[in-house]
């Protein structure tokens, strides 16, 4: 055999070797994630609160409590997270969210959630109801929608034309 194909054949060895070591590696994690997310929703707490305001910010500047931050990995403290300011009781506190209750919870309103410790895991209900943020398009949906509407313009003007003509 050349040493081009003894070449070929062990990269290919190495990246499917790669790619099963990864396939269990994400199999390991999803579950190991799955298992964190029951744990958290069993000691979750159906609670009212009172949005004033919500952002991503630093974790390090999001003003959660001192504790939270340090038991927090270091190469995670500079990533953005989403916060919430809300009043919890008589007590305005700040408070983390899920990604998905994020986009759901609306400012300066009251809204139901399923709250563990200061971490929101799930928004329940607002007055005047939860409405999903828009979907935002993708850039070939805004493609097809611009040759869409051209194709449009371009027919009426045929028929227009064509109607003059006769």
């Amino acid at each position: 055999m050349s040493t081009g194909w003894i070449i070929f054949i062990i990269v290919t060895v190495l990246l499917i070797g790669g790619l099963v070591a990864l396939t269990i590696l994400g199999k390991k994690m999803q579950k190991k994630q799955e298992e964190s997310e029951t744990t958290m929703r069993q000691g979750a707490q159906i609670m009212s609160i009172f949005v004033i305001d919500k952002a991503r910010k630093k974790l390090v500047e999001s003003g959660l409590p001192q504790i939270v931050i340090d038991q927090t990995p270091k190469y995670l403290r500079r990533s953005k997270v989403p916060v919430v300011r809300a009043k919890v009781g008589p007590k305005v506190m700040m408070l983390m969210c899920d990604e998905k209750a994020f986009n759901l919870i609306p400012e300066k309103k009251e809204v139901k959630v399923l709250m563990n410790g200061i971490y929101i895991v799930e928004a329940k209900s607002a007055r005047g109801g939860l409405e999903a943020p828009p979907v935002k398009k993708t850039f070939r949906q805004k493609l097809q929608e611009k040759y869409s509407k051209l194709r449009k313009e371009e027919k009426e003007a045929e028929s227009k034309k064509s109607k003059k003509n006769k």
